[in-house]
């Protein structure tokens, strides 16, 4: 069984910046795609950042200059660091990632993290 879990969110003010944080666990082979959805109170969950395990990051251009997307294989965690926040960035921040396992490959999801960006 894979679980993954997402932390680092929070209430902050316009300008600031935080860091999100997800990891997983359980019997993983290998991690192909490390993301970052988002989901804001009345809209569609939307794509933040995504980064392949050999291929180019790709971001929501709501967030190109701002965010940025790392990964750490070696601890099967993915991070999002968030500059110069703005109050349409408050949403529930959601990790995926694409698991290689013993069942093959796998879509998982974060239970979700609140950032809530104050003017």
């Amino acid at each position: 069984q894979v679980q993954l879990v997402d932390s680092g969110g929070g209430l902050v003010q316009a300008g600031w910046s935080l860091i999100l944080s997800c990891a997983a666990s359980g019997r993983i082979f290998s991690i192909n795609i490390m993301a970052w959805y988002r989901q804001a109170p009345g809209k569609q969950r939307e794509l933040v950042a995504s980064m392949p395990s050999g291929g180019n990051t790709n971001y929501g251009d709501s967030v190109k200059g701002r965010f940025t997307i790392s990964r750490d294989n070696a601890k099967n965690t993915v991070y999002l660091q968030m500059n110069s926040l703005k109050p349409e960035d408050t949403a529930v921040y959601f990790c995926h990632m694409v698991i290689h396992t013993i069942g093959g490959l796998t879509n998982y999801w974060g239970r979700g993290t609140q950032v809530t960006v104050s003017s």
